[in-house]
This record gives structure tokens, C-alpha cells and sequence, in this order.
């Protein structure tokens, strides 16, 4: 009986080590055809997508925080949805993803799946003006790069259903950039207590990261 206890348990951590080899395999396959597909694509976005250092901020934004849920308002056609899947395929996590506009959205949808992280993403064609009111959350990171006299309607919309320690990040909020509701955008939610909100100084465009800090 002992001996059969032996082998079982030899059994299991042989099977658990497997899989474990089987899965960093496999992550860092992903890995090099992500970094591959992004540092090749990197000075060919247009359609206002952002830029690639601000796609490596919001990656290290999720992997830092080990977040799973994530929204993006405004995809695009697919640049910082890309950044945000592959750091959400190290977390175990899947990113929702929304945009109006047909074509962006077919073309975002393409290079998803080039990029090979189409698994970790759900695109959504919609008006993220009605959508982001219907969906229930919970979400754990936020970006919003959408229509910018939006922001703060969109930010509204999402905030309880933001988990505590999870942040709201938004694009274009620099002084630059200050017309259109950004300004409006920003007063509001530094005005906030519940939320901590910074402005990302490394960013061209402006990045505003704000976390939740209770209900």
C-alpha cells in the first residue's frame, strides 16, 4: 500500500511537471511571435492607434499588477489591444475590446490573430457609447481610447464595476489635448477619493492611470 502511495504521488508530480515544462513552452513560443510581430509592425500604425511605447505601458501595466478582466474603449485597428492580450495570456486573463467602425474593427481582428493572441481577446463591434453601459463587469484594468468628450461618461459608466486595486487608464490626456472633455475628464476623477490618479510622464500623448482605491 505504501508503495502504491509512492508511486502515485511520483505520478502526479511527474504529470504536474509536464504540463508545467508543456506551458512555459508554449508561453514562450507566444512570447517570440508577439515581440517578432510588434517590433516589425512598430512605425506602421496609423488610424489613431497608439504609440509602441504606450503599448509597452499598458503591458507592464497588467503584468505588473497580475490583472485578468480587461476593457479597451476604442480599438482601433488592434495596436494597444495586442500589448494588453499578450500580458493578459501571462495572467490567465481575456480583454474585451470595442469599436464602431467596421473597418478598423475587421482589420483589428486580423492582426490579432496574426500577432497570435486572438485567443485572449473579445472584439466587439459596437457603439462603446450604449455597450460599456450593458456590460456587467467585473474588470479589473480599463483603457479608454475613444472619442475624448466621452471620457468621463465613459468612466462613470465603468467605475463600479472597476475591482479595488484595479485602474482606469485612459489616452491623449496631455495639455495638448486639453480640449474635447479631457480637461473635464481629469478635474473629475482627480477629484475623486476613491481613486489615486496620475498622469504617466514617459508618454507623449499623456497616459492617466487611475486606481481604485475602495468602493
Amino acid at each position: 500500500m505504501k508503495n502504491f502511495i509512492v508511486t502515485f504521488l511520483l505520478g502526479i508530480l511527474l504529470t504536474t511537471n509536464l504540463l508545467f515544462c508543456q506551458k512555459a513552452a508554449e508561453n514562450s513560443d507566444l512570447d517570440k511571435k508577439v515581440k517578432t510581430w510588434l517590433d516589425e509592425h512598430a512605425y506602421n500604425w496609423h488610424d489613431m492607434n497608439v504609440p509602441y511605447t504606450d503599448g509597452k505601458l499598458l503591458y507592464d501595466l497588467v503584468l505588473k499588477n497580475g490583472y485578468t478582466s480587461a476593457l479597451e474603449i476604442g480599438t482601433s485597428t488592434g495596436h494597444s489591444g495586442i500589448w494588453i492580450a499578450w500580458a493578459l495570456s501571462k495572467t490567465g486573463g481575456k480583454l474585451i475590446t470595442i469599436d464602431i467602425d467596421e473597418r478598423r474593427h475587421n482589420q483589428a481582428l486580423q492582426n490579432f490573430k496574426d500577432a497570435g493572441v486572438a485567443e485572449y481577446i473579445d472584439a466587439r463591434l459596437a457603439d462603446a457609447h450604449e455597450l460599456v453601459k450593458e456590460l456587467k463587469g467585473p474588470f479589473d484594468f480599463v483603457f479608454s481610447d475613444a472619442d475624448k468628450d466621452w471620457y468621463k461618461n465613459y468612466f462613470i459608466d465603468v467605475a463600479p464595476k472597476l475591482k479595488v486595486g484595479g485602474c482606469f487608464t485612459a489616452h491623449n490626456v496631455s495639455m495638448r489635448y486639453s480640449g474635447g472633455g479631457i480637461k473635464e475628464f481629469i478635474d473629475y476623477v482627480k477629484s475623486l477619493p476613491n481613486f489615486d490618479t496620475h498622469i504617466d510622464k514617459d508618454s507623449r500623448a499623456g497616459v492617466s492611470i487611475s486606481y481604485k482605491k475602495s468602493e
